[in-house]
């Protein structure tokens, strides 16, 4: 049984020879794009309290300019228009210096008084229009997108692109992290990427929340970088992993790619670009509980050399009597599971397992089912059902 994992390692560090790389189409999504929108969104949102603060002081230093006051020597005597633009800085921002140059006249001083409370309402308006700025979902999005391209743009070391951030993201980065390889994540939950803070990585991830099924995102990931040296397209959803395959085939052909996919069809239209390596879990897992039962030391041998470094020798265990299996659930990895064994010439019975209530009675349902059984498959989508299901068979049939 060929391993893709295996196979994908290969394909990621072996040696290459130095000739001139594929070309490729780039998606420019530099930092200084991601700045400069970010700043324009910025003067978009607080384009009329910036107008209106603009407006106040301008009204403001023009009255002053106009109403006349008296210098030392009692004549007349108006401000010019920096003097007046001074003072209004210092006064409507708290600072106050006093009247300058000369001491101001009651008409200037009611002017001032004037100007003071709506310079007040004016910074009132714009700071409340800048909190609620940054509670924005957009403009946090904006800010968050451009911290993200800045992360990835200062890697020195190679790093992989990985998209999806689920159980098998997770399993799959720590993985990474123990070999020292650094890697990137674009996942559509944001709780997924904040949980990246939360884990105890030796360096930190660059993650986005994003669809990693937009060649912009995947850019912006590092998908033309230079540094980058494959592509994992982990997402539970077969059409975003295939949007992913065909992304990187159309900018960075030259780059490895392993894509998870549950649909056959999906399969065969990611191996249509390039050469993508396709897992598909449900049918690994069946694939491997035939070697087991087949081959125990092949099995006990293939697990080793798929786990981390340092991982000790597993326990090589003996395979169950050859009979009749059962499996709980008709579920896609249900039916996956029952393909294998039927394929290994093995009999099995299905059992159809639903959500728990009051009225289920699991060891009335799987106990006859189990009793003579040479082993039993928990395969719902539920893992509580799963859990229910496997006590229910064990204690019918312990062994």
């Amino acid at each position: 049984m060929a391993n893709p994992l295996l196979a994908f390692w290969h394909r990621l560090f072996v040696v290459r020879p130095a000739v001139e790389p594929v070309s490729r189409r780039r998606v420019d999504l530099t930092g200084d794009t991601q700045a400069s929108s970010t700043i324009f969104l910025i003067l978009r949102r607080m384009r009329t309290p910036l107008v209106a603060l603009i407006v106040v002081f301008a009204v403001s230093v023009l009255g002053l300019t106009l109403i006349p006051g008296q210098d030392a020597n009692g004549q007349p005597w108006r401000m010019t228009f920096f003097d007046a633009l001074y003072f209004m800085s210092y006064t409507a921002t708290t600072i106050g210096f006093g009247e300058i140059p000369y001491t101001f006249s009651v008409a200037q001083r009611m002017w001032v008084t004037a100007s003071i409370y709506l310079a007040v309402v004016g910074w009132a308006y714009a700071v409340g229009y800048l909190l609620a700025l940054l509670q924005d979902r957009g403009f946090r999005q904006a800010l968050a997108t451009q911290r993200f391209g800045r992360q990835v743009g200062h890697l020195r070391e190679p790093f992989l692109l990985m998209a999806g951030y689920g159980r098998t993201g997770s399993l799959v980065g720590r993985s990474l992290d123990a070999t020292g390889q650094r890697f990137t994540v674009i996942d559509l939950l944001p709780d997924r990427i904040d949980a990246l803070d939360l884990e105890s990585y030796r360096a930190d991830v660059p993650g986005l929340a994003a669809d990693a099924g937009m060649p912009t995102h995947l850019a912006l990931g590092g998908l033309n970088s230079p540094r980058c040296r494959g592509v994992l397209a982990l997402t539970n959803d077969d059409e975003a992993n295939l949007a992913v395959v065909m992304s990187t085939a159309m900018l960075r052909p030259d780059l490895p790619v392993i894509a998870r996919a549950l649909s056959p069809g999906v399969a065969r239209r990611m191996r249509a670009f390039g050469s993508p390596l396709v897992v598909n879990p449900y049918d690994d897992f069946g694939d491997q509980l035939r070697v087991a039962l087949r081959a125990p030391a092949t099995y006990q041998l293939t697990q080793w050399l798929t786990s981390p470094p340092g991982t000790d020798l597993p326990e090589r265990r003996e395979p169950p009597p050859r009979g009749r299996w059962v499996v709980a659930a008709d579920t896609r990895f249900g039916r996956e599971v029952m393909a294998d064994l039927r394929a290994d010439n093995l009999p099995v019975s299905v059992v159809e397992v639903g959500p728990p209530s009051d009225d289920d009675d699991l060891d009335a349902l799987i106990g006859p089912e189990v009793a003579g059984a040479a082993g039993f498959v928990a395969g719902a989508d539920d893992d509580l059902v799963n859990l229910a299901t496997i006590g229910a068979a064990r204690r019918t049939a312990p062994g």
